[in-house]
């Protein structure tokens, strides 16, 4: 080869194969993907991370179970602590005050 044929070949504005071209787009698609997956999660961690409602915290001790009766199992829903006791009972307490909302029998067969 001449060295003016190897300046032909290494003219910019020859159009790429067309294998090339797809291998091309391709990394450009999937580069866009990965960087808007990576915004994407530091946008949630950041929205879930400023999130101020935390979590509450109830211990069944904290509310006025009768004597003698333990709390086996307890959980929060809507605003109350439900607390199951030994003898039972379903008790459910207002969180807010602690005051006793409903007694509910656990049915036996």
């Amino acid at each position: 080869m001449r060295a003016t044929d190897m300046n032909d070949l290494s003219n910019d504005d020859a159009p790429l194969p067309p294998d090339l071209r797809f291998l091309k787009t391709l990394v450009t698609v999937l580069t866009s993907v990965m960087i808007l997956g990576v915004i994407t999660i530091v946008a949630l961690l950041v929205i879930r991370l400023n999130d101020n409602s935390g979590a509450v915290l109830v211990h069944p001790e904290s509310f006025d179970l009768p004597p003698g009766i333990a709390a086996t199992g307890y959980s929060i829903w809507n605003g109350h602590a439900v607390i199951v006791g030994d003898d039972g009972l379903i008790r459910v307490y207002r969180i807010s005050d602690g005051e006793l909302r409903d007694t509910l029998q656990i049915p036996t067969n």
